[in-house]
């Protein structure tokens, strides 16, 4: 199917499955029930894993296929969040061509930021992008306030030109009338299911996104990245020249994180400083280790793991968990919230820290390692290792180009 082979499309069909049943998979709690309140499933977050999602694949196409570590790719998603609400700002609220300048103004940019970067390799890459990303994030936070509005951020106001924009058209971002922050809320047996326009459009871009990182990794450039990868000083002495294909990489990936930071806007029309900084660069990092290095549905899981659980912990507060243990001596349930009151609430970086260590050293490939041994446990998988993504080693801990 759409020129695949059938392993390939299975990846797709699961991808489709997950984005089409995300209303029903994100509620994991009935309304009635006290846990009602860590319902995942409202169009923000929703939306969030979808756009990290396409932002991990996009990561991935450049650290899992040529070992490149760039700590700077939040500065693309930092250029395309501006081009769309300045496309806003001018035009109108119509994303399509928004995301398409995103799309083409962050491939411009990484051009730039590679063609340079790209220079070194290993950890002087990894700091070459660090240090471009840091100087985007200061040049957009004071520099150039007049274009970015500084630390208040960019957004659409009354008086902006908008000269597309005619008398009832919609005053909300929208494709062709089909306003994205419009939903349906449906109730099944005191069960809340939210559908949100702005989440299935994501989705969609999501697909096409993952078909064609699919088409990217079977391809001959793609074998070329790997061969980048395994090793690029005998490549360079066969006669090839592989700066040009781990620019192109570059610049690809730079293009997934000006559509993912496109998208961001597109959903909630603010542009902010914020979205460019190293957190940013290293959050999408660890998506993509945590998933697996190098594999197909890797960085879409491990986008969605840290969002949810980022989700999950993070509302957790004290009278929730006096709430969970009332039912003990007033002694035990003081000791047992105090015990667990570091780790949630504001202090959910802590657990999810814990959480990918234990990923990191227990499954060095990431969670779809998880899902392979998971496999060769029920017995669906027979032979050596034919199971495996080709492109993925799980007992390969991730690795910088040298």
């Amino acid at each position: 199917m759409f020129g695949l082979e059938k392993k390939d499309t299975s990846l797709l069909v699961i991808v489709a499955i997950l984005a089409l049943f995300a209303p029903f998979i994100l509620n994991p709690f009935p309304t009635e029930s006290g846990l009602a309140q860590f319902n995942a499933g409202y169009p923000d977050l929703m939306q969030r894993f979808v756009i990290f999602g396409i932002f991990a694949i996009g990561f991935n196409i450049l650290f899992g296929l040529t070992g490149y570590l760039s700590f700077g790719h939040a500065a693309f998603l930092g250029v395309g969040s501006y081009s769309v609400v300045w496309m806003y700002k001018l035009l109108d609220y119509n994303i399509l061509p928004g995301l398409v300048l995103a799309v083409i103004t962050a491939g411009i940019f990484a051009l730039l930021i590679g063609f340079v970067s790209l220079r070194r390799s290993g950890i002087y890459f990894s700091i070459l992008t660090l240090a471009f990303a840091q100087m985007s994030f200061n040049l957009a936070y004071s520099v150039l306030t007049p274009i970015t509005n500084g630390e208040t951020g960019l957004q659409v106001y009354n008086n902006d030109k908008q000269i597309l924009m005619s008398a009832g058209d919609p005053t909300s971002p929208h494709l062709f009338g089909i306003v994205m922050n419009k939903s349906a809320n449906l109730s099944i047996a005191g069960w809340d299911f939210t559908f949100n326009n702005g989440y299935y459009f994501c989705a969609v871009i999501l697909l096409i996104v993952f078909y064609l990182s699919i088409r990217i990794f079977r391809s001959p450039f793609g074998m070329m990245l790997r061969a980048v990868k395994t090793n690029q000083t005998r490549m360079n002495y066969t006669g090839l020249n592989s700066r040009p294909y781990t620019l192109a990489a570059f610049v690809i990936s730079g293009m997934y994180a000006g559509l993912a930071g496109g998208l961001m806007a597109a959903m909630d029309p603010l542009a902010g400083a914020e979205r460019m900084q190293w957190t940013a660069s290293g959050e999408v990092v660890l998506m993509t280790i945590l998933g697996g290095v190098g594999t197909l549905l890797g960085p879409v899981l491990g986008a969605g793991f840290i969002k949810y659980f980022e989700n999950i912990f993070s509302k957790i507060n004290d009278n929730v968990l006096h709430g969970w243990f009332s039912f003990l001596p007033d002694g035990l349930e003081n000791l047992l919230v105090g015990i667990i009151h570091p780790f949630v609430g504001k202090g959910w970086h802590l657990t999810l820290g814990l959480l990918f260590m234990l990923v990191v050293i227990f499954l060095p490939g990431g969670l779809m390692e998880g899902g392979q041994r998971i496999r060769e446990r029920f017995g669906k998988k027979k032979g050596g290792g034919g199971g495996k993504d080709a492109e993925h080693h799980p007992k390969e801990a991730p690795h910088v180009a040298e």
